[in-house]
């Protein structure tokens, strides 16, 4: 399509949409001041920089090959720049611990803020905010399938310290970038096979993390947030860090609760609970993924768990009280084209949710009108919303529908393939 038809088919969309009191002009305005914080570890199949090899040593993994691999923070930033450059809007980056970029030898319980004052830097060239996670994982000191909660005193204290360290550095990072770096605690602690004592580690994990946060940080820079498992590579049986675990530390250390949509039962939603967790807690994170049967972290897609998770957003006034990040590494395929195909897709299941006469339909359910409301959820799913999602690409100067992908193998006949 060029420049005129998609404007022509806007102002048709725009119509039809006002026709049912929806004003797109509006909700464009709204789509674009919404975040996506991007996960660096698509980019690199979660290996990061902290060894030369970049070795998975446990508690998570890639699978597939595809060529082209980002091998150094230079080349990760440069394939994220060209994401960006596909995706509408401003964001975030999302980075790991293990994504320092330094030529000093450090350890994850050494790390300091002039560790990533490159990225810092960068972030500041692309007007780019920065989300951090510590990370618990593949790593020697990961002993047993364990960190903060295992029973050796010498282990925890090692994860403590990291922990400890990553909320500086993600205080410098808010400090630095003048918004919020959320931090974000997931810890892959778990058995193999059923457990005799789940209370006992779940008391470690407990007060491991009490130590980690009992120095008190601007909140204006930097606010935490802890994060679920059903379970994991490794601990099949029981992840100490659950999902109710999490719940009640969060509500009761006024932490900021994650839900990632890959991490519950395989017929379990997050979409469901994020009205109930509103009503408690101090806010939410969003690790926006795809489940597959018993794999979490799969390229998202346009699905009815994404639109649901939109839809409640949008229709219980949430996008203020929730960060919407991703969390997804799949190596069998274009590494920025998954960046891309995610990203996009949460967005259009957020402009989606944002077309929607929400208080006109809250009050055909208010007034028991269920076949008003039943009439109009359905009518909607033809309503011509990618004819305003081209628009707002269109506006925000990024490619319209497949021509993204035009550049991303351009890129990779030019990059990507030059890369040992």
């Amino acid at each position: 399509m060029n420049e005129l038809q998609i404007k022509q088919a806007y102002q048709v969309a725009k119509e039809r949409y006002a026709a049912i009191g929806i004003n797109t002009d509006n909700a464009l305005e709204r789509l674009q001041n919404i975040k996506i914080s991007v996960h660096c570890w698509q980019g690199d199949d979660v290996r990061g920089f902290l060894t030369p090899d970049g070795e998975l040593t446990g508690g998570i993994m890639s699978t597939g090959n595809y060529p082209g691999t980002a091998k150094t923070p230079d080349q990760l930033r440069q394939d994220l720049e060209k994401a960006y450059s596909l995706i509408p809007g401003r964001h975030k980056l999302n980075l790991h611990a293990i994504y320092l970029d330094t030529d000093e030898k450090v350890d994850l319980n050494q790390i300091e803020p002039k560790h990533f004052e490159k990225w810092v830097a960068w972030a500041k060239e692309q007007g780019v905010g920065l989300d951090f996670n510590p990370t618990f994982f593949s790593h020697p000191m990961m002993k047993d399938g364990l960190t903060l909660s295992h029973p050796d005193k010498e282990v925890r204290d090692y994860w403590i310290e990291h922990g400890k360290r990553s909320r500086k550095i993600a205080a410098y990072m808010g400090r630095e970038l003048n918004q919020v770096c959320y931090n974000n605690f997931w810890v892959p602690d778990g058995y193999k096979d059923n457990p005799i004592d789940r209370l006992t580690p779940r008391k470690r994990l407990m007060e491991s993390l009490d130590e980690i946060f009992s120095e008190q940080l601007d909140e204006a820079c930097t606010q935490d947030t802890v994060e679920s498992k059903l379970f994991g590579i490794g601990a099949e049986a029981y992840t100490v860090g659950s999902h109710e675990f999490y719940m009640g530390y969060g509500l009761t250390r006024d932490k900021m609760i994650l839900l990632d949509a890959g991490h519950f039962h395989p017929t379990e939603v997050i979409s469901n609970k994020l009205s109930s967790l509103a009503l408690f807690g101090k806010g939410l994170m969003l690790h926006v993924s795809r489940p597959v049967r018993w794999d979490s972290d799969h390229v998202v897609i346009m699905d009815d768990e994404l639109q649901d998770i939109a839809k409640e957003l949008v229709r219980n006034d949430l996008l203020d009280k929730t960060v919407i990040g991703l969390d997804f590494f799949d190596a069998t395929i274009n590494r920025i084209a998954a960046w891309v195909i995610g990203s996009r897709n949460t967005q259009k299941a957020l402009l989606k949710a944002l077309l929607e006469p929400t208080a006109d339909l809250k009050a055909m359910e208010n007034h028991f009108d269920f076949t008003g409301r039943l009439a109009y959820t359905e009518e909607l799913k033809d309503f011509p919303y990618a004819d305003v999602w081209n628009y707002f690409c269109l506006q925000n100067k990024v490619p319209v529908g497949l021509d993204w992908l035009d550049d991303v193998r351009q890129y990779e006949k030019e990059v990507l393939s030059k890369r040992n």
